[in-house]
């Protein structure tokens, strides 16, 4: 098919739209409600060209033959310019988020203040892990849409009409009076920050202030796969040293690998397969190491709950340690330690406030929010040299990192409960069946003459297709979020898709590269069972490693 693009003849496919032809030439069109994942709805008309003397949507406008169409000229400029101020984010501060899209599209129109004022005025809804202030809202639809068609949850949606049209949950609620899953995916396609993490930096920063208080800090593994990103470094590029030398120039006073917390949930996850494998117990054995999938759970599908592992999430098993044996171990007062999680979860900050967890974790940090500490600390990230976790409850293997990854908690649980269900050794440990960005994942091991069959599903649709079929499975893991934790709610905001892919082998290239990749062979985690927790699945690992779960309205 031919057409005319900004005066030069080309031809181009049937079935592409004027944005997907545009960005294949390297035309730059500016977008502000699309989003590669999500279906264009064309809401918020910033990516308007002219075609054959129409101003028409380049994102959901599919040229025809011999169209004429015109990317830059002055009526095209002028219309865009006009729409941006016309919906122009109340309050939004571009020189302290500059992740945010709409301060891009205010560079490519020419905008730095507001012309219009403003006639919105919402309360601003603080829940523990999300909030929500609808003065910042554009109504483009993308935590909408998300919601819906990626996780299927449906706690947002656009109420009223005309100007007072706007997101909200049902009846007009509360966030957290909704079936919300705190997975924080509408924060990470809202491109103005209308939607953002309940903050706790103030909280960490005046521990850090309190000489009487022992911060301790702990990273989860896919925060190494990504944070680098806020600093202009390359998606995928592993940034362990660094971040760690980063929390010991914030003020920390121990900086602990959540991944150790990931092998002692390996540990105990394994075992409780290995015993309702052996005992007919009930199957599937599902992980529960996604709060945001904990709370779908709860919420639409509680009548899994006796398949559920009662074990705690690692940061939360670590947690507790830190509270318990790394207190009693350096004749530390449990009520003067400040636990800090970095996590790239919002529903993290949730899981923390939950009654059943009895949480030892003060404090949850999205990796957002760790680089804005950094950068509140006038740290010069890049050029930082590498250092170490701290080794007294720092020692973790590749089977911690994976954990970051989605298939990646079931992969680490097999290496473990084949060589605990079988006395053998392991040789080959990368399930590669179970890896990469397909929605669901599925393949089998045999341990002892068992044939046992495993699944994995990332995404709340996804979840729901595994659950069509649940029964086939013996061990199956969910992760709410697209990718697990690596696209988790808390993670730096990414346009292109392929971020994820590229989070996903950082994590791999980091197990790879581990001299340990099997939670059993961790010296401290073998260490911390000989003096302290005694066997998995014993009392003492009841106590402080499991939890219970509870039935919430689907309403």
């Amino acid at each position: 098919m031919k057409i005319k693009l900004n005066n030069k003849y080309i031809r181009v496919k049937e079935g592409e739209t004027i944005l997907d032809i545009c960005n294949s030439k390297g035309i730059k069109i500016p977008t502000l409600c699309y989003h590669k994942s999500l279906f264009p709805e064309a809401r918020c008309r910033v990516c308007l060209v002219e075609m054959n003397g129409k101003l028409v949507t380049a994102c959901s406008t599919f040229p025809f033959e011999g169209a004429e169409i015109l990317t830059k000229s002055e009526r095209v400029i002028k219309a865009r310019k006009r729409n941006i101020e016309l919906m122009m984010p109340k309050n939004i501060s571009c020189d302290i988020h500059d992740d945010f899209e709409i301060c891009d599209i205010f560079k490519e129109v020419g905008l730095n203040e507001e012309r219009f004022e403003s006639l919105k005025h919402y309360k601003a809804d603080l829940g523990a892990s999300v909030v929500r202030d609808n003065n910042k809202c554009i109504n483009c639809g993308r935590c909408v849409q998300v919601c819906a068609k990626i996780q299927k949850v449906y706690a947002i949606d656009f109420v009223s009409r005309g100007f007072e049209e706007h997101v909200a949950p049902y009846n007009e609620n509360h966030l957290a009076d909704v079936a919300c899953i705190r997975c924080g995916q509408c924060i990470v396609n809202c491109p103005v920050g209308a939607i953002a993490e309940r903050p706790h930096i103030n909280e960490v920063v005046s521990a850090l202030k309190n000489p009487k208080k022992h911060v301790v800090v702990q990273t989860a593994p896919a925060i190494r796969a990504a944070l680098g990103e806020l600093f202009r470094i390359e998606p995928g590029t592993p940034v362990t040293g660094k971040m760690v030398t980063a929390l010991r120039k914030c003020g920390f006073d121990k900086v602990f690998d959540v991944n150790l917390g990931a092998d002692i949930t390996i540990m105990e996850e394994s075992a409780e397969l290995l015993k309702r494998v052996k005992t007919g117990g009930v199957l599937p054995l599902i992980t529960t190491c996604c709060p945001g999938w904990i709370l779908m759970m709860e919420h639409f599908h509680h009548n899994l709950i006796p398949n559920m592992s009662t074990c705690k999430s690692p940061h939360e098993m670590l947690g507790s340690l830190i509270k318990n044996y790394y207190a009693k171990k350096n004749k530390l007062d449990s009520k003067n330690i400040v636990v800090v999680s970095i996590m790239p979860c919002t529903a993290k900050k949730f899981e923390s406030t939950r009654k059943e967890l009895k949480s030892a974790v003060d404090y949850v940090l999205t990796t957002r929010e760790l680089g804005r500490l950094i950068k509140m600390k006038g740290i010069d990230f890049n050029n930082l040299e590498d250092e170490d976790f701290d080794p007294a409850l720092g020692i973790s293997t590749g089977a911690g990192a994976v954990f970051g990854a989605s298939g990646g908690v079931m992969e680490a649980a097999l290496r473990t409960a084949y060589e605990f269900g079988t006395g053998k050794t392991l040789t080959n440990v990368e399930f590669k069946q179970i890896r990469g960005m397909k929605g669901v994942k599925e393949g089998k091991i045999d341990i002892n003459g068992v044939e046992v069959k495993f699944a994995v599903a990332h995404g709340g649709a996804n979840i729901l297709k595994l659950l069509e079929k649940k029964e086939d499975y013996h061990f199956i893991e969910m992760m709410a979020c697209p990718g697990g934790c690596i696209g988790g709610g808390g993670q730096p905001i990414y346009r292109d898709p392929d971020v994820l892919r590229k989070r996903m082998e950082a994590i791999y290239q980091i197990d790879k590269n581990m001299p340990l990749r099997k939670s059993h062979e961790n010296p401290i985690v073998k260490k911390l069972y000989k003096e302290y927790l005694g066997t998995p699945l014993g009392k003492k690992s009841e106590k402080l490693l499991h939890t219970t779960y509870i039935k919430r309205s689907r309403f």
